[in-house]
């Protein structure tokens, strides 16, 4: 166990340099394809019930895909810390509903709705870096982990090409995820 924390620290660092040295330009447009590819999701397209994280300046443009789902009439949940390790799930009907929140993260204003995880029918799963075999590097707080343990909806990491690795240290507790998407396209997970 604490080699494998030496090592998903050491590949979180080294992901986190090759991030800072993305071109913005590619940002932009690998953004743009991930956001094509996850509405396209038929999965996305039956659901009622989105959860997505809203994305800090380095990762993926989530703004996008919330755009989109408030456009489509889905009801959308944005994760919110609540406690150490801890995150629950709350709809957010318009931008004027986030507010700064722990780590820096826009989260939901208070007064916001809870959404149960029964009540999701897709997740996007934000990550540091992942493989395509659903195998994903978060950052190390085990907020997903833990919230998506029990889940019963699919769950797509969003990842740009350039960072995805081949292999990702992982142990019993870290999920796999049911799919990858990034600019190259959609990797579902056998």
């Amino acid at each position: 166990m604490i080699e494998i924390d030496g090592q998903k620290e050491t590949l979180r660092k080294k992901a986190k340099e090759k991030v800072a040295m993305l071109p913005e330009e590619y940002c932009t447009r690998a953004d743009e394809q991930i956001f094509r590819y996850a509405v396209s999701l038929p999965e996305y397209q039956d659901a009622e019930t989105i959860f997505c994280y809203v994305g800090t300046k380095r990762e993926i443009n989530t703004m996008l895909i919330i755009q989109n789902a408030w456009k489509s009439g889905k009801k959308l949940g944005v994760p919110k810390c609540i406690a150490k390790g801890i995150m629950e799930v709350y709809e957010i009907k318009c931008p004027d509903d986030l507010q700064n929140g722990a780590y820096g993260i826009l989260e939901p204003k208070k007064g916001c709705t809870c959404i149960e995880p029964e009540e999701i029918d897709l997740a996007f799963v934000p990550c540091v870096t992942c493989s395509k075999d659903g195998r994903r590097l978060g950052y190390g707080g085990g907020f997903y982990d833990r919230y998506l343990e029990w889940a019963d909806f699919p769950k797509a990491a969003l990842c740009r090409s350039a960072i995805m690795e081949d292999v990702i240290p992982t142990d019993v507790h870290d999920l796999r995820m049911d799919m990858v998407i990034s600019e190259e396209g959609i990797f579902r997970v056998e």
